[in-house]
């Protein structure tokens, strides 16, 4: 019986270091397009990212203000990230954190194992606080009416 032989993937079944490498250079490359397009286009004056939720029921889902608030990200204006969508901007740091190690371990080693590592009753836990951030903020009460999205003057 021939064997079959890969350009994507080595003997062991993983992608090859050299596809991995270009994958992971591809991936940063739209990064960067997507936060330079970002950077000069700003959601609040171009209505080109609007929220389906909100716009159909009025109610804000937990990631409204999202685009907003990685502007002003980018134009380092944290506060006023902060006033748009609080939730984004305390798990933002964790999420790119987190992406960063899996993509470092796959492009090394040809898979990721932290994954494996974390408990599911994190991944319950913080789904939980996602889905109580977005009722919590369309309660209509004073410490509440804070969570959401609102411009800084």
């Amino acid at each position: 019986m021939k064997k079959y032989k890969s350009y994507f993937f080595d003997h062991n079944g993983f992608v090859k270091k050299k596809i991995r490498i270009v994958i992971f250079v591809c991936i940063l490359l739209m990064s960067l397009v997507g936060s330079l397009f970002l950077y000069y286009h700003s959601p609040e004056e171009e209505q080109w990212l609007v929220c389906l939720i909100y716009r159909l029921s009025g109610f804000y889902c937990p990631g409204c203000g999202s685009g907003r608030a990685c502007y002003s990200i980018l134009h380092g204006r944290f506060y006023q990230a902060f006033r748009y969508n609080p939730l984004l901007c305390l798990l933002l740091p964790w999420f790119m954190l987190y992406a960063g190690i899996c993509m470092i371990q796959w492009v090394i080693y040809g898979r990721e194992t932290i994954s494996r590592r974390i408990p599911v009753w994190i991944i319950y836990t913080v789904l939980l606080i996602v889905v109580l951030y977005g009722v919590i903020r369309n309660i209509d009460n004073y410490p509440f009416t804070l969570l959401a999205p609102a411009r800084v003057l």
